[in-house]
């Protein structure tokens, strides 16, 4: 793949940026600034999406000529935002209230090429069901820290794998960025991703 334009990841997440390495995307990481906490009265798709167009909309305009990814993945249960835990406490609640139910993982993707001004977003939903867990379970894998800071509180790339029964969608959307996607709207800057 010859790639001649500049591609920016807005995000400070490692597992984004192990995910464009994996696909061979030449890239630079500038982390957006841009505030998640605004437009928590949107529905669980606008909020994903207001707040990717947002990240990448705060990092587009530093650059003349760049291709600009930005996402943003929370999980759903039910109607319900499931966040990121801060605590264990908070990590052993989320855990529990998912146990033996089927959630959704939903993405914003939002792709700016700043040299035209065209803007792509879209949204990409998952659904995963975690197995049911015992407090014993759930104890030990608060314990290895891995819960902490990820969306739903597991990382379905790690330990978190053990605790997923089904999932129904794009994995790598659960990772945190959806590459099936990704490549699909980098074609319409004219970036192929599989090919040359």
């Amino acid at each position: 793949m010859e790639q001649k334009r500049t591609i920016i990841l807005a995000s400070t997440s490692p597992r984004r940026k192990e995910l464009l390495e994996k696909i061979g995307l030449k890239f630079q990481v500038e982390p957006s600034d841009f505030s998640e906490n605004l437009g928590q009265d949107l529905p669980p798709e606008g909020l994903v999406k207001f707040i990717s167009i947002g990240k990448a909309s705060t990092v587009a305009v530093k650059y003349k000529d760049a291709i600009i990814i930005a996402a943003d993945t929370i999980g759903v249960l039910k109607d319900r935002v499931i966040g990121k835990p801060n605590t264990a406490e908070e990590a052993s609640k989320m855990l529990q209230s998912l146990s033996g139910k089927t959630h959704r993982v939903i993405t914003g993707l939002t792709v700016i090429d700043t040299a035209s001004g065209r803007m792509f977003t879209r949204t990409i939903e998952t659904k995963v069901r975690l197995k049911k867990l015992s407090d014993l379970e759930i104890q030990y894998y608060v314990q290895s820290g891995e819960p902490l800071d990820k969306a739903g509180a597991y990382a379905i790339q790690g330990m978190g794998a053990l605790i997923v029964e089904e999932i129904k969608g794009d994995y790598y959307n659960v990772v945190g960025l959806p590459l099936n996607a990704l490549a699909d709207i980098l074609k319409e800057f004219g970036i192929c991703v599989l090919g040359p």
